[in-house]
């Protein structure tokens, strides 16, 4: 799929009753209007972002859906402002009240602006064969190692975080956790896991990322 992709996860509802069987074929997941619907890895980012931002932060919820996470943030006390690629999901975000962009990952926003930014990647490992050109593609599929959208944001994030500004980053161990921290520090941010929960073929985890010193730089 193309790298430059910035739909997450997200949306009004949280959906118990989706299986991780589901989560990993691509055609079960789609539905009609072409936006994610919330599930298990929505439901642990949002509760993570709700015990660790609060009144006064300024946060971005990247790939905002249609708003779950952004909105769990928005209750806590944070002004919340979303951005999706996906102009179906910004329309829905909109209509459950969350200010969106429509744009990809980080680019459109100003430097340093950030006390937080949260997102819930597209990151199930998906050979270009099996690959579809719609928007729940865009949703689900994180190409064929799983980190082909992570990979940019990580590129990226740093620049509008504040001084103080911090990540939180859904990721499955579908995706190979050492790579996504590895390639965290080379972009200058450190990584602490926050929370963690276990299903039958994979482990969702969230990590924390702050601004540090690059791993090129401690090795030049």
């Amino acid at each position: 799929m193309a790298v430059e992709v910035g739909v997450g996860r997200g949306g009004s509802e949280y959906a118990p009753g989706v299986a991780f069987e589901a989560m990993t074929d691509l055609v079960e997941r789609r539905d009609l209007d072409q936006v994610y619907q919330p599930a298990e890895d929505s439901r642990l980012l949002a509760e993570t972002a709700a015990e660790r931002v609060g009144d006064g932060d300024l946060v971005l919820d990247v790939g905002t859906g249609s708003g779950h996470v952004a909105a769990v943030a928005e209750d806590a006390g944070a002004d919340v402002v979303g951005v999706d690629l996906n102009p179906l999901a910004c329309r829905d975000a909109r209509d459950s009240g969350i200010p969106v962009v429509q744009a990809n990952l980080t680019d459109p926003f100003r430097d340093g602006v950030f006390d937080a930014v949260l997102f819930n990647p597209p990151y199930l490992p998906t050979p270009p064969e099996d690959e579809r050109d719609d928007w729940m593609e865009y949703a689900l599929s994180g190409g064929e190692d799983g980190r082909a959208v992570i990979e940019p944001f990580l590129d990226g994030v740093g620049r509008v975080l504040a001084p103080a500004g911090r990540v939180l980053l859904l990721v499955s161990t579908l995706t190979g956790l050492d790579a996504v921290v590895e390639y965290a520090a080379k972009r200058g941010l450190s990584a602490e896991e926050v929370a963690a929960e276990s299903h039958p073929f994979e482990r969702l985890v969230v990590l924390a990322l702050v601004p540090g010193r690059s791993t090129d730089e401690t090795t030049n």
